[in-house]
């Protein structure tokens, strides 16, 4: 079968590979044939020989963790033939830690979790990949050309979860939301904030391609510029794009009691001249909380799902920018200019 593979830390050593072997039954009981996966920017970091592990046994790691499938097979009767599926991406270790062993595998302690398509775990995208029936998720037929969404929708739908419960420590009434970035994670913070009833402002450094019209589609407000332009504190941020200079102004517009959720990873290497002092003074008297969020487990998931299922299924549409047939499949790893999600098609 067709997969798409790499040599981890090998820059530029993707390839497709013609006669890929069949998933092995140790993979799971579920067998599963792709329809699409997402592409994103930990695709490109692991293509550009950044990180990435390969399973046991391999030299080469198969990507894709955004998946899209539908069932073939599930001998455990869990799952149903033509059910549509996404794999949950992130294994608990093998030890395993305390949150692992109780099913809190997105906050592992002890980083021997396995990840599909980036850590231990081969990827979907192939052709036909398996997984245990604990590890896929069902989602509604409405999602059958969306579905692969639902990753990225985890990360934020467990975001969204840790800040409502940071936000229960105190009598707290939110009102605003500032999502930094527009990019596929930060358009879909900025629907879940939008699902929540919340004034909701977006702001990207370009006001090119299609990501104005979908943020004022959820009814919220797109800006350009920086943070400190905006003028005003908000309830709740959530930075989406991982640049020093947003992480650090986004810290300091949080309103008093305010909320702040980090999505995006930063690169390492630059250093900027900051005064850390008033930032400290501001997060301390002002009752403040800056925390960080990646992955997600099987609750998230599932929330994750009903919020995609509640959406405009025309809106969640108009993100994907870019749909790539699996035989030019190269072009799904060449990013251009509006992209905002591009989508690798196993199955048309």
């Amino acid at each position: 079968m067709r997969a798409i593979t790499v040599t981890p830390g090998k820059p530029n050593s993707l390839r497709l590979v013609e006669d890929f072997p069949e998933p092995d039954a140790d993979e799971g009981a579920v067998l599963v044939e792709a329809i699409a996966v997402g592409v994103c920017g930990t695709d490109h970091e692991i293509i550009n020989g950044e990180y990435g592990e390969a399973a046991p046994g391999s030299t080469d790691l198969v990507l894709g963790h955004e998946s899209l499938g539908r069932v073939v097979d599930d001998p455990t009767g869990a799952l149903s033939p033509g059910d549509l599926v996404a794999g949950i991406v992130r294994y608990p270790d093998p030890v395993p830690c305390t949150n692992c062993a109780v099913g809190e595998w997105d906050m592992c302690r002890n980083g021997q979790y396995t990840e599909h398509g980036i850590k231990g775990l081969q990827g979907f995208a192939r052709d036909r990949w398996r997984i245990p029936p604990k590890f896929a998720v069902r989602l509604d037929p409405k999602l059958a050309e969306l579905g692969m969404l639902l990753e990225p929708t985890s990360v934020v739908a467990k975001a969204w979860e840790h800040i409502e419960r940071i936000g229960g420590r105190a009598n707290w009434e939110p009102k605003t939301v500032l999502v930094a970035g527009a990019g596929p994670i930060g358009l879909l913070a900025a629907l879940l904030a939008a699902q929540r009833g919340f004034e909701v402002h977006v702001l990207n450094r370009s006001a090119n391609g299609e990501k104005p019209a979908l943020v004022e589609a959820l009814g919220a407000r797109f800006h350009t510029g920086t943070v400190h332009e905006l003028g005003r504190e908000f309830d709740i941020v959530l930075e989406c794009t991982g640049a020093p200079p947003v992480v650090l102004d986004s810290m300091c517009q949080a309103a008093p009691n305010g909320i702040v959720c980090l999505t995006g990873v930063s690169s390492g290497g630059r250093t900027i001249d900051f005064d850390a002092g008033a930032l400290n003074r501001a997060l301390v008297l002002e009752n403040n909380v800056v925390f960080g969020t990646v992955n997600a487990n099987r609750r998230h998931w599932e929330l994750a799902a009903e919020a995609l299922a509640a959406a405009d299924p025309d809106w969640l549409s108009r993100m994907i920018t870019r749909r790539v047939p699996i035989d030019e499949w190269s072009k799904a790893y060449s990013p251009e200019p509006d992209d905002i999600k591009v989508v690798l098609e196993f199955e048309r």
